[in-house]
């Protein structure tokens, strides 16, 4: 108990190192804003000379506050994307023209998107015939007649 007295303001470095190698080990993002106030508070106590009970008042008042923070301005629904579609690949592909490959019988069949073959949903259509993409059900392309 001695030798973290004798630390003095450099606990609150060697917590945030802690913190921020355990960032790098388990997946996610939790301890990142725990070292970052530890590191704020490190700091503080460095310039000022507070009393340890308010240092760990201000850990645990700045590390809630960051999380808080963080939950507030990091989410995926407020984060704008040039490519919202990016990872939703048939939705790229609503409006586009394709080729039936494989005819669409009975309401299924395979389109030729680029140099990928998509299973499709829609009327029936033979194959080499143009079919408009209007939509998609999970990795099935729904189709209508294409008027190109």
């Amino acid at each position: 108990m001695q030798l973290v007295y004798s630390l003095g303001a450099w606990n609150w470095f060697i917590l945030a190192v802690a913190l921020l190698v355990l960032e790098t080990v388990i997946p996610g993002v939790h301890f990142l804003w725990f070292g970052i106030a530890a590191v704020i508070i490190g700091l503080l106590a460095f310039a000022t000379d507070i009393a340890w009970q308010w240092q760990v008042l201000a850990f645990a008042l700045l590390s809630v506050l960051t999380v808080f923070w963080v939950r507030k301005y990091a989410r995926p629904d407020v984060a704008i994307s040039d490519q919202p579609d990016l990872n939703v690949r048939g939705q790229q592909y609503i409006g586009r023209s394709v080729i039936v490959e494989q005819a669409i019988q009975g309401g299924r069949g395979k389109v030729r998107v680029g140099d990928t073959l998509w299973a499709a949903e829609g009327p029936d259509a033979s194959a080499g015939s143009r079919v408009t993409v209007t939509g998609t059900k999970g990795t099935v392309l729904v189709v209508e007649r294409g008027t190109s």
